[in-house]
């Protein structure tokens, strides 16, 4: 151990006299490892809700969708699916037909998106095929205009499983008094949970077929929902999955087209919070340097002593960087470890505080989901520490740069 460092580490242990000194060393410590602490957990619950909301996303929508162009004469989506078959990226694919309609029901009149499909292929492509609350997707067949409700959709109606229920859909029929909307009686055959409260409350099911007749539309113009064996990298999957030939005669989108304004806005507002609770730290790292302006003002007749003796002044400036940097590393390596095992533990910290005051903290009818998810992710770890380390440094910068331009001779006058 140099001689600087032993006698910066040596000014930590403050006497009597200079208590109130190492009391605002300490309360900058804690200030510094308070900001590690928030900064390390909002960090890690704000890449959860970005990862969890993106599984609960890619759960119910397509990872990507194709269509021919309009332009495109004679080509039906079988056509499209067997020149898409065995491509690389692909895992599944099926036809489906999506559009917008009422449902009526008991009084109740609800928007929704009908998606006609045909329920073997769909059951490739979609994750919730297996979450039926009751019925199954074999029991919608050709012709029969059977439906398939999301959980809260069917409850918000009061329909069940054998119940009839009324579609409207925009497309209307001209008749002599003026156009009337198309209403048809569905049969509800059952009720899906996808575990997504907005998906729940907007779906409802229904056979290709009956959806053809529905909204008067023919093959050409129904589109493939694509399953990408790497759906997080959609982009690049599809670049590679589409044929040349076929780039200039199809409608292709992936979900992150969809989404990409979602994503940027939780991206923004990462940087936000990163850029805001930075500041807990940076006050913490005002108090430091308070704490080592303090020092240098009490060690006056030490520090010319050791000039005296020879120690230059970059050696001056090395004893008070150090004494500043432990109390930078100290606060920075207890809030690490701190901010860890909150941000591991923040569902059941969460839960608990859930269960004490009896009322729910996030709902899934806001955030989609119904727990704080975490996500722990070395590389905001590291700029956190980076963070605090940094400021830690310029924060000993002032103070060990005034103690290296004290005179000898002017601060031994006295003594």
């Amino acid at each position: 151990m140099g001689l600087e460092t032993w006698i910066g580490l040596r000014y930590l242990r403050a006497k009597k006299r200079s208590g109130f000194m190492s009391f605002i060393s300490a309360v900058s410590i804690v200030g510094i490892a308070l900001g590690v602490i928030v900064l390390i957990l909002v960090l890690s619950v704000v890449n959860g809700f970005q990862k969890d909301i993106r599984g609960q996303l890619l759960s119910i929508m397509p990872h990507a969708e194709v269509s021919w162009l309009d332009e495109t004469e004679g080509k039906g989506w079988q056509d499209l699916q067997r020149e898409l078959e065995g491509r690389p990226g692909l895992s599944a694919s099926a036809p489906y037909i999506a559009g917008q309609g009422l449902l009526a029901n008991s009084g109740q009149v609800h928007g929704v998106q009908l998606r006609g499909i045909l329920p073997e292929q769909e059951k490739a492509v979609v994750d919730y095929a297996d979450k039926m609350v009751s019925g199954s997707f074999a029991d919608l067949k050709s012709d029969e205009f059977n439906i398939i409700l999301g959980a809260v959709l069917a409850q918000s109606l009061g329909a069940e499983v054998g119940n009839k229920i009324t579609v409207i859909t925009p497309e209307g029929n001209v008749t002599p008094a003026g156009v009337a909307p198309r209403l048809k009686q569905f049969n509800v055959v059952g009720v899906l949970e996808t575990g997504v409260s907005q998906a729940d409350g907007m779906m409802a099911l229904i056979h290709l077929d009956d959806a053809k007749k529905l909204f008067r539309v023919d093959d050409e113009y129904i589109a493939l929902r694509l399953k990408l064996d790497d759906p997080q990298n959609a982009p690049a999957v599809m670049e590679k999955l589409l044929p040349e030939t076929l780039k200039g005669r199809l409608w292709a989108q992936n979900w992150t087209d969809s989404n990409r304004d979602y994503f940027k806005a939780v991206a923004m507002e990462k940087k936000m919070l990163t850029l805001l609770l930075a500041c807990i730290i940076l006050v913490a790292v005002f108090n430091l340097v308070s704490s080592l302006v303090m020092a240098v003002t009490e060690k006056q007749t030490d520090i010319a002593i050791l000039r005296t003796l020879g120690l230059s002044p970059r050696g001056v400036m090395k004893i008070f960087v150090v004494q500043g940097m432990v109390s930078g590393i100290l606060g920075t390596l207890v809030g690490t470890v701190a901010g860890l095992l909150l941000a591991w533990k923040i569902g059941a910290v969460v839960a608990f505080v859930e269960g004490l005051f009896g009322q729910k903290l996030v709902s899934a009818q806001v955030y989609f989901l119904d727990y704080l998810p975490s996500d722990i992710q070395a590389a905001d770890v590291a700029s956190v520490i980076a963070i605090s380390l940094l400021l830690s440094f310029l924060a000993t910068l002032y103070p060990s740069w005034s103690a290296a331009r004290t005179r000898p001779a002017e601060a031994l006058r006295y003594e």
